[in-house]
């Protein structure tokens, strides 16, 4: 509940709200279809903690049929995920840190095929990052924190902290030192 405490809470201040967010504000959210994927992969996340594996794949299925996102349950994903759409998109990453924000159609995942979810083929996401619609991010790729894909890229190498990656293959084309107030160094 925590994480999804998270999620809503993100959520609510992207949408200009500030503030405590109430019991019943968190229960309405449940029903957006901004935060019931969400909600739903947090209660995949739940009972795969606990290892009831049954109850984890048909919260994980459910939101299969329903929102056409699939997310398996063993994915780390930290708090405050944004999914603004979710159809098409696959995360079958190691970790997505906290604070992502996750556009459609974009997938995480193996080079391979891997019907086991072998985490060290899988790509590992940093807290902060932005990865627009119909991105791919293919296989034991790291993408550092407050990182940007761009919209159809496909990432095949590790993309550093700050920077962003576009094109295909994605290659980095502006990285900002978060210390220097002028943005963006080439």
């Amino acid at each position: 509940m925590k994480k999804l405490r998270l999620d809503i809470e993100r959520y609510h201040r992207m949408r200009g709200r500030s503030g405590a967010v109430s019991t019943a504000a968190l229960v309405l959210a449940c029903f957006n279809p901004r935060i019931a994927p969400v909600a739903l992969l947090r209660t995949a996340e739940f009972f795969h903690e606990r290892r009831m594996g049954l109850l984890a794949k048909f919260f994980s299925m459910l939101n299969v049929v329903v929102f056409g996102i699939e997310v398996s349950p063993q994915v780390q994903i930290g708090g405050g995920v944004f999914l603004p759409h979710t159809v098409g998109t696959v995360l079958g990453a190691e970790r997505i840190g906290d604070n992502c924000t996750i556009m459609q159609g974009v997938t995480l995942g193996t080079s391979e095929p891997d019907m086991g979810f072998t985490v060290s083929e899988r790509p590992v996401i940093g807290n902060g990052v932005l990865i627009g619609a119909g991105a791919k991010v293919i296989g034991r790729i790291t993408v550092g924190d407050h990182a940007k894909i761009g919209a159809n890229a496909v990432v095949l190498r590790d993309v550093p902290a700050h920077a962003l990656a576009v094109g295909v293959p994605a290659k980095i084309v502006c990285r900002k030192d978060p210390g220097d107030p002028e943005g963006a160094s080439p």
